[in-house]
């Protein structure tokens, strides 16, 4: 058995206690993860010491919309080949596994896609990061607040669309963002819910009290929040204040430093360490270079990582997940929170109840994450 000693846990916790507790973790023949001990304050562990480096699972991102030049809901039975270079790509970058997003669009094409990624998870193997459940962020979305959405493919919410859409994919959907105020929208999300898949609220006009009557209904999560939704306003607080103020409610978060300034960013997990889910939000272009990209029938301009629309709409990043972990430690951040919130609170998301150390235990070394500060900047590899 190979012990590595003086290693930290990321932790979401509001209360610091603990954050600085050190532990031991017992590696067994095959390289996987056997036991992850606490050391008691004042003792020294025997084995390879990591100097206080983090140990963590690998990333899981519940927003994102395609790489490589891939937009996956364009996906046609041709695109495998390049789908599963994707999933490597995303592997390399430290993600074990994503829910890919589908933008609003027809039902034929969201559909196509669907059954694609179905012939995708079945050929999984080591190497490849992991199709969960599809993540569909539309139709049925607040014309005022649909950002690069395609207006003629919004929908009214109904059983009937719905049906339409996923019909036969019930249980490869994990989760939906639409615009819980729409008429319509409470049949959806109680059908949603009894399907056991995680509502969203997201481009969205509603009101702080429109917010707080979706989270009762069910909605567990705001899609990239701040973005395409209220501001908090000291007189208009709006779904964020709303969900914050519950504790109860994933709030998705973009750290590119453009969609929601710095500042905001961490004030935001400051506010709800327990709460705040980073997501990348990537498009198709992630994984080329910058300049021009097409996106459906339209173009997007990557610069420094950010992607818009000719007209300036934002519409995503280009950037990988963890570069939003080493972002907000950037920014000012604590490591512990800006890791776990690619890392451990997107699976708390999808139902994972388990602590930090059962996560761990049973996961092959290598394919866990070692996080290393230098200075304010937190750097991540594969340990060995």
């Amino acid at each position: 058995m190979r012990w590595i000693s003086n290693v930290r846990l990321p932790r979401s916790r509001r209360c610091s206690h603990g954050s600085q507790q050190r532990w031991r973790v017992a590696v067994d023949g095959d390289g996987v993860i056997a036991a992850v001990e606490p050391i008691a304050a004042g003792s020294t562990a025997a084995g390879e010491n990591w100097d206080g480096d983090w140990l963590s699972p690998a990333g899981v991102d519940l927003q994102i919309n395609g790489g490589l030049g891939l937009a996956f809901p364009e996906l046609t039975p041709g695109n495998l080949p390049r789908l599963l270079e994707l999933l490597e790509l995303l592997w390399r970058d430290g993600v074990e596994a994503i829910c890919p997003t589908l933008v609003t669009c027809g039902v034929d094409p969201l559909r196509e896609a669907l059954a694609v990624l179905e012939q995708a998870r079945e050929q999984h193997q080591p190497g490849r990061c992991q199709l969960l459940g599809a993540h569909l962020e539309g139709p049925f979305l607040a014309p005022e607040r649909r950002g690069a959405h395609p207006e003629h493919h919004l929908c009214a919410p109904s059983l009937e669309a719905l049906e339409r859409r996923i019909g036969g994919f019930e249980d490869q959907i994990d989760l939906v963002t639409l615009a819980p105020e729409l008429e319509g929208a409470g049949p959806v999300i109680e059908r949603l819910r009894e399907l056991g898949i995680v509502v969203c609220l997201g481009h969205s006009a509603a009101s702080e009290g429109q917010a707080e009557e979706a989270f009762n209904a069910g909605v567990g999560m705001l899609t990239h929040t701040f973005n395409a939704m209220a501001d908090m306003h000291r007189r208009a607080p709006g779904p964020v204040a709303a969900a914050c103020l519950r504790g109860d409610v994933a709030l998705g978060l973009i750290a590119d430093g453009v969609h929601v300034a710095p500042t905001m960013a961490v004030l935001l997990q400051r506010l709800a360490p327990e709460q705040m889910v980073l997501v990348s939000d990537a498009l198709a272009p992630y994984g080329l270079g910058e300049g021009r990209h097409r996106w459906d029938d339209r173009v997007l301009l990557v610069e420094d990582g950010s992607c818009r629309l000719e007209d300036g709409t934002l519409a995503g990043v280009t950037l990988p997940l963890l570069e939003g972990v080493k972002r907000m430690a950037r920014w000012g951040a604590a490591p512990e929170r800006a890791i776990a919130a690619a890392t451990v609170l997107p699976r708390q998301v999808l139902g994972d109840g388990r602590s930090v150390e059962e996560m761990l235990v049973g996961t092959p070394l290598g394919e866990a994450l070692r996080w290393s500060p230098d200075a304010r900047e937190l750097h991540w590899r594969r340990p060995a």
